[in-house]
């Protein structure tokens, strides 16, 4: 598929990495629905990538508001054949602390947002995109964001690694499911990126992170992982796998 044909819904959208990836769409020719539940952000967002995004408010762990979105996005863009799954907590924090145990809502949210969130995009996006012509024996692409805390968690990210994991685990399946009405199902495994999750770290421990990370010794950018959906996107043999986008690093 390429890109400059393509009409993405891309989840947390607004910012950080889904904003990246809407921003590489937008300036390739295609066009863009931001969900996010942020709506300050969202129409800033949308203000500066142009007419070709649209922006509409979503709560990702609610059922009725994906699908919703979704319906909403297909009809302003005339379909869909592109989803990324951006939107995430980093839900940190021991099961026992000196605050006591871990309130088991707290767990829940970052499942409904990490986790049950990506199956309701999956499934409102694939929804619409079995219902349209298939260009080249392909009707869509689905990419979803894990983590390398999917397979190397550090203390205190029991939740989000739990839900990193079951994202990867996904994809294998779905991409057998979809592989009859041509869609194909990826996801990347960022490491340490520029990103708002970032933010409330200080200076000193961010140049402490960077100096563990092999080649090059630095965060990723936001960038440089919408480079890498562009070559899912355009490079049909890419399915049912997880991208590692890490620069050789391993948690510790």
């Amino acid at each position: 598929m390429n890109i400059s044909t393509t009409k993405a819904i891309i989840s947390g959208g607004a910012s950080g990495l889904g904003f990246a990836c809407a921003k590489m769409i937008i300036d390739n020719g295609g066009q863009v629905a931001l969900l996010d539940i942020n709506q300050e952000q969202g129409q800033k967002a949308v203000a500066e990538l142009g007419s070709n995004a649209h922006f509409i408010e979503t709560d990702i762990s609610q059922e009725m508001q994906v699908d919703s979105a979704a319906d909403k996005a297909a009809q302003h863009m005339g379909g869909i054949n592109l989803a990324i799954g951006c939107a995430g907590i980093l839900g940190a924090g021991l099961i026992h602390s000196k605050k006591g145990p871990m309130p088991a809502d707290y767990f829940q949210k970052v499942v409904d947002i990490n986790l049950v969130g990506s199956f309701l995009l999956t499934r409102a996006a694939s929804r619409h995109m079995q219902e349209q012509d298939s260009v080249n024996g392909e009707r869509g692409v689905i990419i979803h964001t894990a983590s390398i805390a999917a397979y190397e968690g550090q203390k205190g990210q029991t939740a989000y690694s739990a839900t990193k994991a079951a994202i990867t685990g996904m994809v294998l399946p779905l991409a057998r499911e979809f592989a009859r009405i041509g869609v194909r199902v990826m996801a990347i495994a960022p490491g340490v990126f520029e990103t708002p999750m970032m933010e409330k770290i200080t200076p000193e421990i961010c140049e402490q992170i960077a100096a563990g990370i092999p080649n090059p010794s630095r965060f990723g950018t936001p960038a440089e992982f919408a480079h890498t959906v562009r070559h899912i996107v355009e490079n049909q043999y890419l399915n049912g796998n997880t991208i590692r986008l890490d620069a050789a690093a391993r948690l510790q």
